[in-house]
Order: C-alpha cells, then structure tokens, then sequence
C-alpha cells in the first residue's frame, strides 16, 4: 500500500531510541523527509545519521523553545505536515506520596510541552489542508497502574484534549490520533524488569498474545495514522497491547 507520505515533512519528537526511533524510521523508509529530536546530541545525532534525517536537540519541558523548534525544521526541512509527539512518563511508588512539584512537572512534561508543538505547528497544517498529530500514549491512559498515576492522569487527559481538537479541526484536512502501546520490547521496559527476557517471560503469562510487542508493530500503525490514507480516522485513541487492556 502507498501510504502517500513520499515528500512529507515529519517531526517526531523524543526519537533518539525505542519507540519513537522506531517510527521516525518508517516514516523515513516511506519516503518522508524526518527531522528527529532528543535532548541528547550525540543521541540524536546518531539517530538521524542511521535513517537519513536530520536531528535537533530538543527538551519538551522547554516550552518556549517549541516554536523555534518548528520554526527550525520548516527552514531547514520544510513545513511540518506531520507532528508525532513522543514523551515518557515520570515513574513513581505509592500513588499518595508524589508532591506538588512532581504534579506540576508532569503536567509541563506531558501536557504543556505536546502542546506547545501543537500550537507551532497547527496553523500551517490548517493553512495547507493536510494534517497529521499523532500522541504516543500507553495503554495506562485506559487502565490506570499504581506506580505510574502521574503519567496515567495525565494520558487521559490527553486523550480528551486531542478528542476535542480533532473535532475542531477535521474539515481543515488535519487529524489528532493516540496510539496506546501496551508492553513494548524496549530499553524503558528493560530497566522497568530488570531485563527484557524478564519482560517477556511475564508477558508470557499476563498478555493474551503471550509475548511483547515490538517497537517495528507500533510504527506500522503510526504509518497508517499518518498517511493519507488515514484521512478519515480522527480521535481515535488505538491500543497496540497484544489484547492486555481489558475495558476500551
């Protein structure tokens, strides 16, 4: 299939490695012209010299750098048609024991700073007719996980965020879509079990497919929700966790 991304200006934000790497390179390998960013340089830098695009430093709690960062890509790469926002979620224990501080900076993190890029990057998209938003979630928006109640609240409340946008801006050709990846086969989920082979021997039991998912079965479905055969999807939120979720 011709996902009609040939020529395409993509940003993917947080895309040194793991999932977000992941679908800068397939987008890359449709033929869209990437621009990557991460807060590391030599990171990014690396990144983008393996699949041909081109890297930025970016740190998404910098709101005020959101639009240079946009601003950027449009001189140097070309006008963004499509914007992947990819964030990590802060970890945590006992839901009750997070401060004030660490709920505000998870707010900035998760909320603010994909929002910034959105604001940047929004009216040339509705200038031009085509759009393309896509939010790298977790499965957590929808079932929520003890240790993780900051990124859990503040998933969800993306989720109602890019409901509404995409409502405003369907007849404007441009789309807000979310994927929620489940158990992903990632350096993150590495460090979360001690090991990958930990992982997916507890995937085993506990996911329907009995096994991880991979960082490649995301990308598939961030192609299709960026492509121009995505045009008619807008505010759906996809589950990509092998059936874990058990409510939608």
């Amino acid at each position: 299939m011709d996902l009609g991304l040939d020529g395409r200006v993509a940003l993917v934000t947080g895309a040194s490695r793991g999932i977000g790497f992941g679908i800068a390179r397939t987008l890359a390998a449709e033929g869209a012209r990437v621009a990557i960013s991460s807060t590391t340089r030599e990171r990014i830098e690396a990144a983008a010299a393996e699949i041909g695009a081109r890297g930025y430093v970016h740190d998404t709690n910098d709101l005020d750098g959101a639009p240079r960062l946009v601003e950027q890509v449009s001189s140097e790469v070309g006008p963004v048609d499509v914007l992947v926002v990819n964030t990590g979620g802060p970890p945590g224990s006992d839901p009750l024991e997070f401060t004030d501080d660490q709920w505000r900076d998870a707010h900035r993190e998760l909320m603010l700073g994909p929002m910034a890029l959105i604001k940047a990057a929004l009216p040339g998209m509705r200038e031009r007719g085509f759009g393309r938003v896509l939010n790298i979630s977790s499965s957590a928006a929808r079932e929520p996980i003890p240790g993780l109640m900051l990124s859990s609240a503040h998933r969800s409340g993306m989720l109602a965020t890019f409901k509404t946008l995409a409502r405003k801006v369907a007849s404007d050709g441009v789309t807000f879509n979310t994927i929620l990846p489940g158990r992903i086969a990632t350096d993150r989920l590495s460090h979360l079990y001690g090991s990958l082979e930990e992982a997916e021997e507890v995937a085993r039991e506990e996911v329907p497919a009995g096994r991880l998912g991979t960082v490649d079965e995301i990308a598939a479905a961030a192609a299709f929700l960026c492509s121009e055969q995505g045009s008619y999807v807008t505010g759906v939120a996809l589950l990509v966790d092998g059936g874990l979720t058990r409510f939608t």
